[in-house]
């Protein structure tokens, strides 16, 4: 077995050595220039994105962002990342379609051993976040979680177990506060609905 199906398995590891180095500063590289981008060059920044992913991406990712390799990262099409998000990608990240981050998440894939001896050697297990999921600003999302469709993670959780889809989730450590209800789907914000008037008028305005 090698070292990078060591990591696949989630398998002890230790990643100085099989190309992995030379893979994280290309990715390094690719990571600088994105963040060093103008914000008046979009397609300059589509093109880095593909280049940093290795595929064709239909989302968008405000700079600052980091990540270990890029590669590891499948990104839904529609999805939003804001700024200062940090995703330690050794594993896989899969994130589904019309997912919303707000600035300052970060994505663990990697632990280490609690033994202090073994401490220097690393284990994966992927982080998977479902379509149409809002992740609030400052959450942290640790290795092998599932967060399932539609939840909201409140701002500043952090996420250590799965999260069932249509919640709404919040704390440290996080934990499910209700399920998505009928006042949810009504109201945007506390007591404010959501009209016919209102959504006709924004799209006007925005057409």
């Amino acid at each position: 077995m090698t070292m990078r199906e060591r990591i696949a398995e989630g398998k002890l590891f230790t990643d100085d050595c099989e190309g992995l180095p030379e893979d994280r500063l290309n990715a390094k590289l690719r990571m600088a220039k994105y963040n060093q981008s103008s914000p008046a060059d979009t397609e300059g920044r589509r093109k880095l994105l593909e280049e940093i992913f290795g595929r064709e991406i239909k989302a968008w990712i405000e700079p600052p962002f980091y990540f270990c390799y890029g590669r590891n990262i499948e990104l839904g099409d529609m999805s939003y990342i804001n700024c200062n998000c940090s995703f330690i990608d050794d594993g896989k990240i899969i994130i589904g379609k019309n997912v919303m981050f707000g600035p300052g998440c970060t994505i663990a894939t990697v632990g280490h051993p609690v033994n202090p001896g073994y401490r220097y050697l690393m284990y994966t297990d992927p982080v998977v976040i479902k379509d149409n999921c809002w992740i609030g600003s400052g959450v942290n999302i640790c290795p092998g979680v599932t967060i399932g469709e539609n939840c909201v993670i409140g701002a500043g959780s952090v996420v250590t177990k799965d999260i069932p889809a249509n919640s709404v989730a919040v704390g440290n450590p996080c934990r499910v506060l209700r399920e998505i209800n009928e006042h949810d789907m009504a109201c945007y914000y506390k007591d404010k609905l959501i009209t016919q008037e209102d959504l006709e008028e924004e799209k006007r305005l925005r057409s």
